[in-house]
């Protein structure tokens, strides 16, 4: 049997802010990330839940 991840609930984008700039952040359901275009970072989202922990997010390219 196939486990299908959980889906992220997309009204928590509205209680969520970047840890490092306070900004809001922008969904990538492709890639299962919230992105912080000012502090370059993307937080991954495993089983439906937002890890928003600098160290484990992603730094983005320019």
């Amino acid at each position: 049997m196939s486990e299908t991840p959980a889906a992220f609930d997309r009204r928590m984008l509205e209680a969520l802010v970047c840890p490092v700039t306070h900004a809001t952040l922008e969904y990538d359901a492709g890639a299962q990330e919230l992105v912080s275009k000012g502090a370059k970072l993307a937080f991954p989202i495993r089983n439906g839940i937002p890890v928003m922990l600098v160290d484990e997010a992603r730094p983005l390219d320019d």
